[in-house]
């Protein structure tokens, strides 16, 4: 009898186990066609979304896709190391206006691929391009932040113009033309500026990731600076979510990338903006070089402020933003 009862839940386990491998095989092909599938509602619905979109070299990009999905799209790039959480300020508040906000998390960034390639600036620009493709956004506005801006002017460049996908771009506190010093740009940082955040990241990359915005990055190092010591959690936060190699090498891209022809490329309406107080990125070697660069942009300096015043002068930035993508 115990041997007939053994054998017979060993059969039942058997069908069992059979029965839900074939459930699994039909549910796995199934939720990975639902994870590519892009989350376009009729009808004017609004969601807050969060998905993956792979990349022509097998990487996954995480997006987040909040808002009327008929509503003019925002997309935010953010900044080294950070994620596409760094524009929580500016999201909510185009949100709350009506718009369609997309916000992505860089290759090696975030909750995408930890990649061991493409750590680059073309790279970088490629995949913000699979993400609106995926989407299939047109009309869009492409707001970046430091090395976002780097993206944006790439993308715009060499991915959107050319698909008559851009209505306008914003660059903050952003990278181009170069950073770096060279022959050709006398007033950029030096080399050892650069090697210097490698060196800091390879020895501690937890505590590099503290000192830079208990510092430098929000102006906290000032006299009369207020400091926030949940923004600096939130930076170490993001950047430690990252991979130390994609951010290492993400050094060299966002130092030492010529955009200047780049720069020359954009048509689309363009705002470029900057604090003076910027400690990152000097602004006479960005902002004003930008302007310069780019036909019939519009400039906007901010006296005092500092790189990361998105975050800590949201209240005045974001109306300004909006007023240009209005108008």
């Amino acid at each position: 009898m115990t041997s007939e009862l053994n054998l017979s839940l060993s059969r039942r386990g058997a069908l069992l186990a059979g029965a839900t491998a074939s459930v699994a095989a039909v549910a796995a092909p199934a939720a990975a066609a639902e994870r590519e599938k892009p989350r376009n509602q009729p009808n004017g619905a609004s969601e807050m979304a969060g998905e993956f979109v792979r990349t022509k070299d097998g990487v996954e990009i995480f997006y987040k896709d909040w808002g009327p999905k008929d509503a003019q799209p925002i997309h935010l790039h953010h900044g080294w190391p950070l994620s596409a959480d760094d524009w929580d300020a500016q999201a909510l508040f185009f949100l709350s206006k009506g718009y369609r906000v997309v916000a992505h998390d860089r290759r090696g960034h975030g909750r995408s691929t930890q990649a061991s390639y493409g750590n680059d600036m073309d790279h970088y620009a490629s995949d913000a391009s699979a993400v609106v493709e995926h989407l299939d956004l047109r009309n869009v506005v492409h707001i970046g932040h430091s090395t976002g801006g780097g993206e944006v002017a790439r993308y715009v460049a060499r991915h959107g113009q050319p698909q008559g996908r851009v209505a306008k771009a914003i660059l903050v506190s952003s990278v181009p033309p170069i950073m770096l010093k060279t022959a050709s740009n006398p007033g950029g940082e030096p080399i050892e500026v650069f090697n210097g955040y490698r060196d800091a990241l390879a020895a501690n990359r937890a505590q590099f990731y503290i000192d830079v915005p208990a510092g430098p990055f929000y102006g906290f190092n000032r006299p009369d600076a207020k400091v926030s010591q949940g923004v600096i959690n939130n930076w170490w936060r993001q950047g430690m979510m990252g991979s130390a190699q994609a951010q290492y090498e993400g050094i060299k891209a966002f130092s030492e990338t010529d955009q200047t022809e780049d720069l020359k490329a954009i048509r689309v309406p363009t705002l470029v903006t900057q604090g003076t107080d910027d400690q990152i990125v000097p602004y006479k070697d960005a902002v004003l070089l930008q302007h310069e660069l780019i036909k019939g942009s519009e400039m906007k300096l901010y006296e005092g402020y500092p790189h990361g015043m998105l975050t800590v002068h949201a209240d005045v930035i974001n109306p300004d933003l909006l007023a240009f993508i209005k108008a």
